[in-house]
């Protein structure tokens, strides 16, 4: 079943690079977006599947590869993974929607995003290690391509700095990887053989150190954002909403299928400063997104605050936090893309994205209304507003957070107040105001390419009002990883009770009166 989800992509991607198609032929744009669509019906049908009762791995395929080093095609999904893999096929089929008809070389641009496709869906299933990291460093190459075949003025420079930063965030997981398995003395690298119990825990902390960075530079975190702000910004809008909607969770799967999952242990060693990370990259993003004139590259810093949530919840571990980390990734998802299509459209239409250029509209006659009203909705839903998939995401994350990481949470409480700063500036610039009557009148927006933006707003609206639809298929297996760090945090302190022996004051020694005649 979920190879399905592997083969239809890279079989499209393979029809449509190199079928006899004419050229000037929109053959290879129906036939990607039927696989994207094809693809996201698959995964959400998936979700449906799902038995909500329990928290162990489903629809496990299996299959001996590479004995001899370790590597088994060793497939498997959670309530962690599959909400992921539905949101990759969502965004491809919007990313692939929203590309113009008319788009350069369109053979190898559709083959490429359908290869992303391929690659992120595999990091989400895959149960083994090496695996995973195959399919991890699958999508570099194609990304690399899309940004810089596709993109901006400065594309090249962005590309590279994404392709240089991926392949240090690789080889460090890798290294994770490679002493987990060997010092852990598995014979596979099959997750579920790793045990890092018989560890040091120094061992164990320089590992987890390793997976931290390595996967922290691709969530991103500051200070290993710096490739992230280039490569959203020269990216076209579409192979934007695939780097902030689904490849940037790539990172935070990673962070906790791998971190906290299989360190429980050395968990809550990390943990406050983990917490200080991501109130720092929390209030950073909002700052910095605030002190931006380019629309698009404000988004783009939004996105590293809004990810230093994820960090803060994860930091605290309790059911509630981790919950509401997958919560926020997912949710994140959703936003981010919606704001990049909306910023696509007025670039389109306007001609720029300066905010000292773009004021009024929100003008019914003149300006472009449905654009600016769903804009206001985005601005909203990344603000935390109430009835918005946003506030659900986040005060989940607020309220698991509290109880472990006080003043790290009201931090980040603040920034979202930031949060709040930085839209009201972009909108009340872009949308209103008078418009110049130099500009004349905007160019109309056909409905079809309202559609993508709707369907997301829609989404965020729905999953805001019940997002009990949303948490329903996460909660189960966030509950087990998080249950499996407290108790092993407690286990781990039970263990030594010469210790806690040692640090009790000893009582005073009371000598026996010497009786005398």
């Amino acid at each position: 079943m979920l190879t399905a989800l592997l083969l239809v992509p890279f079989i499209g991607a393979v029809l449509i690079g190199f079928l006899p198609i004419p050229e000037g032929s929109n053959l290879p744009r129906k036939l990607a977006f039927a696989i994207a669509a094809g693809l996201f019906a698959y995964s959400f049908w998936l979700l449906t599947q799902l038995d909500l009762s329990s928290a162990s791995l489903q629809f496990v395929e299996y299959l001996p590869w590479a004995k001899a080093i370790g590597l088994n095609y060793n497939l498997g999904t959670d309530g962690l993974s599959l909400p992921f893999v539905a949101l990759n096929g969502l965004l491809t089929w919007i990313a692939i929607y929203s590309t113009k008809e008319n788009v350069q070389r369109p053979r190898l641009y559709y083959a490429l995003i359908l290869f992303v496709n391929a690659g992120v869906t595999g990091a989400f299933i895959a149960q083994n290690l090496l695996l995973f990291l195959l399919f991890y460093e699958i999508e570099l190459i194609p990304v690399y391509f899309l940004i810089a075949i596709w993109g901006g003025s400065k594309s090249q420079y962005a590309a590279t700095k994404f392709l240089l930063y991926t392949a240090v965030s690789g080889i460090l997981i890798l290294a994770a990887f490679l002493g987990m398995a060997w010092l852990g003395g598995s014979s596979s690298f099959d997750v579920a053989s790793i045990s890092t119990e018989g560890l040091s825990q120094r061992t164990q902390l320089i590992l987890l150190t390793l997976l931290l960075v390595g996967f922290g530079i691709k969530i991103p975190l500051v200070p290993l954002h710096t490739w992230q702000p280039d490569s959203y910004v020269e990216s076209a809008p579409p192979v934007a909403i695939l780097l902030g909607g689904i490849l940037a969770k790539m990172g935070v799967y990673g962070l906790l299928r791998f971190g906290l999952g299989l360190f429980p242990q050395t968990w809550h060693l990390v943990a406050p400063g983990l917490a200080i990370i991501g109130s720092i990259t929390v209030i950073y993003g909002a700052l910095s997104a605030i002190a931006q004139k380019d629309i698009k590259r404000m988004v783009a810093y939004s996105s590293i605050g809004h990810m230093g949530y994820i960090l803060v919840a994860a930091a605290a571990s309790t059911e509630l936090s981790v919950l509401g980390a997958v919560a926020q990734a997912i949710s994140h998802g959703l936003i981010l893309a919606l704001l990049f299509e909306l910023v696509g459209i007025v670039e389109e239409k306007v001609g720029t994205r300066e905010l000292d250029v773009l004021n009024g509209l929100m003008n019914p006659i003149r300006g472009l209304p449905l654009v600016s009203a769903l804009l206001i909705a985005a601005g909203m839903a990344s603000a935390g507003i109430p009835g918005l998939v946003g506030f659900a995401a986040e005060f989940i994350v607020f309220q698991g957070s509290f109880s472990v990481f006080p003043i790290c949470t009201l931090l980040c409480i603040l920034a979202s107040g930031l949060t709040a700063v930085y839209f009201a500036i972009l909108l009340n610039r872009t949308c209103f105001g008078k418009l110049d009557n130099k500009l004349a009148y905007y160019p109309l927006v056909a409905r079809s390419q309202q559609i993508p933006a709707l369907v997301l707003t829609a989404i965020i609206l729905v999953l805001g009002i019940q997002p009990n639809w949303l948490l329903r298929w996460i909660e189960p297996t966030t509950n087990a990883i998080s249950q499996s760090r407290i108790s092993d945090a407690i286990a781990q302190t039970f263990s030594q009770p010469e210790i806690i022996a040692t640090s009790q004051p000893k009582p005073p020694t009371i000598k026996a009166p010497t009786l005398t005649r």
